[in-house]
């Protein structure tokens, strides 16, 4: 009896184990959903020529002989003839409209677009979208713009002192945008998908293959190459890609990533990668401070002296080494232990970047060393 209690204890912590060690080994997983697309469904950019109107005098001045083409030939169109020399257009702005029609959009969807002045107007604030019809690259119309342009900032000015929030000459049209024409897409009738990493790596397309796969007991899925993998629709699901499309998605994968350390000397800021290793090397990094101070010490003569001001410059000059020590650090050293040491020789983000860019020129940094 203690024989048979001892091996099911013994089974329940091998089975503790090993759901501890599935448990940490999928705890960075992260979803398909999130790392990869399905070539072919995205959106697409739309653009067009439009003006906005009912500006308080901030809109484009006279040199902006386009805005008042413009206006000549709306008021054209609607019938009334006028002289363009007769036109002021502080209350108009020629501007684009741009937006992105998502992928299965329908007809009288609502999405928003960017409004952007290419004129000298100083505002867009409380002003009105005229209909704009926003086209694709093919040239054919796909939506209609038009509303109230929302600017989120704005500019005001006086004689002597301005004062501004943000950039006024963009603004956002939400919700006016209207889909006029649909994109021919039968996602349903597919019999084949590509998924497209978004981060390309050979590992994390293996990974992802291997986990459809397992999912569907059945070998549909196939890495390309490190950015794509292949998926063949199962018999069951033809006609019903979106169900296949819906459970692929939900699984989760542990990507892979190469070992890299990015460094930004403009803001001084250095992100290190989990997999960053570096070989045996010793770290000495101590800092020099030179602190000049000046002072003037005047000496006036009495009154009535006919004497002369004399200005005697006192130049204070101080120099000071910090303590530089010497880190040993053994070869596959890890991120963490790496972050240890520099911390403990008291490094700042700046020194790090001069650190990292004298161990990369060493050959002791086991990672690709990028700077933006």
């Amino acid at each position: 009896m203690t024989t048979l209690q001892n091996h099911k204890t013994y089974s329940c912590m091998l089975l503790t184990l090993a759901a501890l060690v599935l448990w940490s080994s999928q705890a960075h997983a992260v979803r398909i959903k999130d790392i990869a697309s399905i070539k072919g469904v995205r959106s697409n950019q739309l653009v067009g020529y439009g003006l906005v109107v009912g500006l308080d005098g901030t809109g484009d001045g006279k040199k902006a002989n386009f805005t008042i083409q413009s206006m000549v030939s709306m008021l054209d169109k609607m019938g009334i003839t006028v002289n363009a020399d007769d036109i002021k257009v502080k209350n108009v702005a020629a501007v684009m409209v741009t937006a992105d029609l998502p992928p299965f959009a329908k007809v009288g969807s609502q999405i928003d677009a960017l409004v952007s002045s290419i004129g000298d107007a100083q505002n867009l604030q409380g002003g009105t979208l005229l209909l704009t019809p926003l086209r694709a690259v093919n040239g054919q119309v796909y939506a209609l713009a038009q509303g109230p342009v929302n600017t989120g900032g704005f500019a005001a000015e006086g004689a002597g002192a301005s004062v501004r929030k943000n950039f006024p000459t963009v603004g956002r049209l939400i919700g006016g945008v209207s889909v006029e024409r649909e994109i021919e897409a039968d996602f349903n009738s597919r019999t084949s998908l590509t998924l497209s990493l978004q981060q390309p790596d050979f590992t994390t397309a293996a990974r992802v293959s291997d986990a459809i796969n397992a999912l569907f007991y059945d070998q549909i899925a196939s890495a390309g190459d490190s950015g794509t993998v292949h998926v063949q629709v199962p018999t069951a699901y033809i006609g019903n890609v979106v169900e296949l499309m819906a459970k692929i998605e939900k699984l989760e994968v542990l990507p892979d990533q190469r070992a890299r350390v990015v460094i930004n000397e403009r803001t001084g800021t250095v992100v290190m990668g989990e997999n960053v290793r570096i070989s045996t090397i010793a770290i000495a990094h101590g800092n020099l401070s030179i602190v000049v101070k000046e002072n003037f010490e005047v000496s006036q003569p009495p009154p009535f002296s006919k004497g002369q001001t004399v200005v005697t410059p006192d130049t204070r000059l101080s120099i000071k080494e910090g303590e530089a020590q010497l880190v040993m650090l053994p070869g596959g050293t890890s991120i963490g232990e790496v972050v240890n040491a520099l911390n403990a020789l008291g490094v700042s983000p700046r020194d790090l970047i001069a650190i990292f860019q004298a161990i990369k020129a060493a050959g002791a940094l086991q990672a690709e060393l990028e700077v933006i």
